[in-house]
């Protein structure tokens, strides 16, 4: 009656012992280590540089406690945190700039779990370390950007077919484009409406001057919105990979939200500065042909803007942009021929042929190079065109520091943002506080479990034990699911796993009630084990599928820490489910099974009601 076939034990057994294996990694700690990482196509991470990065580390004496190679880079292994931070700045400043040297963390685990792919769960910041930032996009900078872009297109399409145009402008978020007869305006508007399907026209006449607007429709503005949160979430990973964090988060929050955490990091001033800036670069020719003097007492002529040229005097550049950082595959700080900071630049093949059309054309005249950042824009530099450029190789130099020009080469090199971000929030977690909060973590699971433990076998006795034997297995089974999925442990995740605790001796207590209510009816033993475990199945079920699709619900429209509470509490409920029924059921069986005259069995004191002698 109580008996399981075989291959339930197996099954039993194999989910123990797997369990067991993927668990045992996150016993064995972390070490600090570097992870050395290709940041271009043109380095490779290969047994050459696994060899090279043994050779630099031995030259500057620093013993390592491991090292291999993976597809993506090298790990290197240390004893302590001081090897680890001398090991990054060595490799770092013998390395070039071609690799990432981040700060990372090895697990201790031997080199047999690791090639079956037993490996620890990832930290959370709040028990690792490190920083937190919530940015904030800036929707109508993301508009203003693309109404830039349409009006450098519409004049190019009109110049292109050869339509007049008395001039073009932009006012807040409507583009006007002027006209001086009906005739021309009509050329224009179908020429708009054939090539930008995304913009509303509109005709209206101010005096003797015909103008026709153009406005962003709300499904293109939507688009160009939703684009601008995803291109700034792609870019911040290049700027963050070029800060060598290892496993950053970097997800959105909401429309306009994006989140991003850095574990290990301590300098919040320096990923300030680079996560923030918007970067890019333009190359505008200098108006040479109108006088500064003027525009200095206000007159700035049309189709100009008046700046200071970085380390000279004031400049009148022209506001049509030739080429932009779009075009840049690679940025690398560098030196100039005079042994200056600068910046080395390779363009893409259309940047390279339009630098290179550019100065063939302009020999003799000056261009301006000038960096914008957060809509300021200031001219590095603006030297005059000896001869054609080609090949693609641009260096800007221009009074700037060592530190400037790397951080420059950086974010050119990640891209620019699409639209301006603000830091709306920020914490700060320091590794010492994150081994505060894992210590009263697990405390906290290691104190109720144990209280769990005394209570049922004091008040079920050989069912409390077997009970608390099943609650064993589901946490070892929850922790192992947790490792092979490389899940990220939070503090929430720590606090659902204690729910899971609780939740699943709950179904263990309705079990054992269940089998006391048999025994009161009378039944016998065997019976009123089988009784017992196929009564309280229906309500166990009930009671955990509810609680399932609320930790879906949680998982689906929640964000961050939420989302790792709901996942540790639907796998929870799967493993208590798995533990309470099936592998509680088999060790009863086994202790109980086997007996033919079984005449009472230790569940503690069965209570029979009194015999109604009226």
């Amino acid at each position: 009656m109580n008996r399981y076939p075989f291959w339930k034990y197996l099954i039993i057994a194999v989910s123990i012992l797997l369990g067991l294996l993927y668990t045992l990694p996150n016993f064995y700690g972390e070490s600090p280590a570097v992870q050395i990482s290709p940041l271009r196509t043109a380095a490779k991470a290969d047994t050459a540089l696994l060899q090279r990065v043994e050779e630099e580390l031995k030259n500057a004496n620093l013993p390592i406690r491991g090292m291999f190679l993976e597809p993506g880079g090298v790990k290197v292994s240390f004893a302590d945190t001081d090897m680890q931070i001398k090991a990054r700045d060595t490799l770092q400043s013998r390395l070039g700039n071609g690799y990432m040297v981040a700060l990372n963390l090895l697990p201790n685990s031997p080199q047999w779990l690791t090639n079956i792919g037993a490996l620890p769960m990832y930290l959370g910041l709040d028990l690792r370390g490190g920083v937190h930032f919530m940015l904030q996009v800036d929707m109508q900078g993301a508009l203003s950007k693309a109404l830039d872009r349409y009006s450098a297109d519409i004049r190019g399409s009109l110049r292109e077919k050869k339509i007049p145009y008395a001039g073009l402008e932009k006012q807040g978020s409507v583009i006007i484009v002027k006209f001086r007869n009906s005739e021309s305006r009509a050329q224009a508007e179908a020429e708009i409406k054939r090539s930008y399907d995304d913009l509303n026209l509109r005709e209206e006449n101010v005096g003797p001057e015909f103008h026709l607007k153009a406005t962003l429709t709300s499904e293109a503005q939507a688009r160009i919105q939703d684009s601008a949160v995803q291109q700034n979430i792609t870019t911040l990973r290049n700027r963050v990979n070029e800060l060598g964090v290892a496993e950053p988060i970097i997800q959105r929050a909401g429309a306009d939200r994006v989140v991003v955490q850095l574990p290990g990091v301590q300098d919040t001033a320096k990923a300030k500065d680079i996560l923030g800036r918007t970067a890019t670069l333009e190359v505008r020719m200098v108006d040479e042909e109108r006088e500064v003097e003027a525009a200095l007492r206000g007159q700035v002529p049309f189709g100009t803007e008046l700046y200071t040229e970085r380390g000279g005097g004031p400049i009148l550049v022209k506001k049509q942009v030739v080429l932009t950082g779009d075009r840049i595959n690679d940025a690398q700080a560098g030196f100039d021929a005079n042994n200056q900071p600068a910046v080395h630049l390779n363009l893409d093949n259309n940047g390279a042929r339009i630098f290179r059309q550019l100065t063939r054309e302009n020999v003799g005249k000056r261009m301006a190079i000038l960096l914008i950042e957060k809509n300021q824009a200031e001219v590095i530099t603006a030297p005059v065109i000896r001869e054609e450029i080609g090949g693609g190789r641009v260096q800007i130099s221009g009074r700037m520091t060592t530190e400037e020009a790397r951080d420059v080469a950086l974010l050119l090199r990640a891209g620019a943002l699409a639209a301006p971000m603000d830091i709306i929030e920020e914490r700060t977690v320091g590794p010492s506080l994150g081994a505060e909060n894992i210590s009263r973590g697990f405390n906290s699971t290691l104190y109720g479990f144990a209280a769990i433990v005394v209570f049922m076998i004091v008040y079920y006795v050989m069912f409390g034990f077997i009970s608390v034997t099943a609650l064993g297995v589901n946490l070892l089974l929850l922790i192992g699911l947790l490792s092979i999925l490389q899940a990220t442990l939070t503090l929430p995740g720590m606090a659902a796993i204690a729910l899971t605790i609780g939740m699943a001796i709950d179904a263990n207590v309705l079990i054992n009630e269940r089998i006391r209510e048999e025994l009161r009816l009378g039944m016998p033993p065997q019976a009123a084990i089988n009784g017992g475990y196929e009564r309280a199945f229906g309500t166990i079920i009930d009671s955990n599928i509810t609680t399932l699709i609320a930790g879906i619900a949680l998982f689906a429209f929640g964000t961050g820490p939420v989302k790792g509470f709901a996942v540790v509490l639907c796998l929870g409920i799967l493993t208590s489910m798995f533990s309470a029924v099936f592998v509680s059921r088999g060790l009863v069986n086994l202790v109980y099974g086997g007996r033919r005259k079984l005449e009472r069995v230790s569940i503690g004191q069965v209570w029979k009601p009194a015999d109604d002698k009226r």
